[in-house]
């Protein structure tokens, strides 16, 4: 009965999601790997000349990879064609010449990397919105709003990375790379990440009802990225340092960045679940630590090495408070469109599962990279001493939850612990401690 309503109040999926165990090969599939094929052909026509061995292996396992996403989950396969026409389309206004990037409209305003990446982060505030009106106001075109916003954020943001792949060859070829190497490019990475997951469980749980929870870690994200990108210049394109031009980096950043994403996600449907526990609950001292680690939550990407408080970062302090204490004053009116606790509890678990997944395979391709830059496996760096603070955190989760059957309020409030962990492992590091890693320092 709380899934229907919640269908009712968040715009119902026209179609039902179809188990992809169940699913056969058909002729798109086909033309779709065809498709991708080619595309492979045309860049190794192109590119060939400055491919390594890896760089090959790669790009022959990529086609592998995303023609099997496609069958996975059809609407990626649109996503995919939609972003390489539109990087099509910016690779020839550029025609061969950076400058033209302040010159031509299209690029000015809509193609170019940043022109997108500003795109991607507008879009993302306004589907934030969105399914905030549809969740509280029951308006089911609010949600489906959300949903549509949330594929144009994720279609300008890719072709922003897209671009500026490109646009790094067009400085130098000495310089180009994959656009994964600092701050500014994986927050890019995560948000795009995070939501491609949380569009997926919209579409397989046919609810939107969790949109505006999960695209709260997204805007907190966008509004770090701005400052950084504003205060900091962090746009700008840079050579890489020694450390990073390896052909792990383009196998590493996104694995660890799953990950990353992945586990936000079930923080905020953990967030949503003791939301919809505590839906009844009239004593704020049992409300209090949801609402200082909600704001804690937000604050985390604020917590950097500088002296002062700048207007920015007040006004954003203000507005996270704001934020985890109006969800909490209307926690009655939002739990009642929430779907089940047996369904958050099932994403959430998943969620983990495939982060803990995705996050080990990160770990040790990590390992394998120090081990060709730096000759040692591990060195316990402290960027490596925090993820492995991070795998045992999800580690000890999945035992409990495999073990002793962990459920409920404690495993809503473990993982939202754990993205505390994982957002210092992700940012924090980066500010106070250095080591090997300090590259990705601010």
């Amino acid at each position: 009965m709380e899934l229907t309503s919640s269908r009712a109040a968040n715009g119902p999926l026209r179609k039902p999601p179809v188990d992809a165990g169940s699913r056969r090969v058909d002729w798109t599939d086909a033309v779709f790997a065809l498709l991708l094929v080619a595309g492979a052909v045309f860049a190794y026509r192109h590119t060939g000349g400055i491919m390594n061995y890896y760089d090959k292996l790669i790009l022959g396992g990529g086609v592998i990879v995303l023609a099997w996403l496609g069958w996975l989950w059809r609407p990626l396969r649109s996503l995919m064609i939609a972003v390489t026409i539109s990087g099509g389309l910016a690779v020839m206004a550029y025609g061969g010449d950076l400058a033209r990037g302040d010159q031509a409209f299209f690029l000015k305003y809509l193609l170019s990397s940043q022109s997108a990446i500003l795109w991607m982060c507008t879009l993302f505030v306004l589907a934030t919105a969105c399914y905030w009106i549809g969740l509280v106001g029951r308006s089911a075109t609010g949600a489906w709003l959300g949903t549509a916003l949330s594929w144009s954020a994720v279609f300008a943001g890719l072709t922003g990375l897209l671009v500026r792949w490109h646009e790094s060859y067009l400085l130098s070829p000495d310089i180009g790379h994959i656009p994964v190497s600092n701050l500014y490019e994986v927050f890019v990475l995560f948000s795009l990440i995070t939501a491609l997951f949380y569009l997926y469980y919209e579409q397989k749980y046919e609810t939107r009802s969790l949109g505006g929870f999960v695209l709260l870690v997204i805007s907190s994200a966008v509004a770090f990225l701005l400052w950084y990108t504003f205060d900091r210049g962090a746009q700008e394109i840079q050579p890489l340092v020694p450390a990073l031009q390896s052909w792990w980096m383009k196998l590493h950043v996104p694995a660890n960045f799953i990950g990353y994403g992945t586990f936000s996600l079930a923080a905020m449907v953990a967030f949503a679940y003791l939301v919809k526990s505590h839906g009844q609950t009239t004593s704020w001292v049992k409300l209090s630590p949801l609402f200082l680690l909600g704001v804690l939550l937000g604050l985390e990407p604020m917590v950097f090495r500088q002296s002062g408080m700048p207007a920015y970062w007040m006004v954003y302090a203000a507005v996270v408070a704001l934020i985890v204490g109006g969800i909490l004053l209307g926690r009655r009116r939002i739990a009642e469109r929430l779907p089940a606790l047996e369904i958050l509890d099932d994403i959430m678990y998943k969620a983990i599962a495939v982060g803990f997944a995705f996050f080990t395979v990160a770990t040790i391709l990590g390992a394998l990279w120090a081990a060709d830059a730096w000759g040692a496996y591990w060195q316990w760096d402290p960027k490596e001493t925090w993820a492995l603070i991070v795998w045992l955190n999800y580690a000890a989760w999945l035992h409990m939850r495999m073990m002793k059957g962990l459920r409920g309020d404690g495993a809503a409030y473990w993982a939202l612990v754990g993205l505390l962990v994982t957002g210092f492992a992700f940012l924090g590091v980066n500010m106070f401690l250095s080591g090997l890693h300090s590259y990705g320092e601010l």
